[in-house]
């Protein structure tokens, strides 16, 4: 805390025995060596205490953070994923009836692609409009040659329209 050094208590010491003299001077050093226990204990008394502060509050925080991580453990212990599906499953079968039947539909937040298309009809006038094919890998076109070999005479010729000759 201070740096005195021996040569520094060597002169306080002279002056404090020429000051208070020889036959009080064992009292002062008492009496001073007294104060500065009392200090010393005051002192860490105060840290001490300081550092109880310090752990209390931290102990409030872990027990903050204890509460939220309960709370949490909490809802996944609540966790219904077969409830949640099912929620789900019905309002899309909701929606698809709504839709089916032309009504609008109900709730609009989960899909609504299915609601939104309109129902198409073929009538006589208009031709037919086939769906497009699912991604399907590209076959070779047939031959319009007669295979060679045992099975020529079974095979039936087509033309480039895919018709048979």
């Amino acid at each position: 805390m201070f740096e005195i050094g021996w040569s520094e208590l060597l002169l306080i010491g002279i002056v404090a025995l020429i000051a208070i003299g020889p036959k009080e001077l064992p009292t002062v050093l008492r009496t001073v060596g007294q104060w500065m226990g009392k200090l010393r204990r005051m002192a860490s008394e105060f840290q001490g205490q300081f550092q109880e502060a310090l752990r209390e509050a931290e102990m409030s925080d872990l027990k903050k953070q204890v509460d939220e991580m309960t709370t949490q453990a909490q809802g996944y212990a609540n966790f219904d994923p077969v409830g949640e599906v099912r929620k789900e499953f019905e309002s899309t079968q909701q929606q698809v009836e709504s839709a089916i039947s032309g009504e609008p539909p109900a709730d609009t937040s989960s899909s609504t692609a299915v609601a939104a298309a309109p129902a198409i009809t073929p009538s006589a006038d208009t031709p037919a409009v086939e769906a497009p094919a699912a991604e399907t890998p590209s076959l070779p076109a047939p031959s319009t040659e007669a295979p060679s070999g045992p099975a020529a005479p079974d095979a039936v010729r087509h033309d480039a329209e895919g018709k048979p000759a």
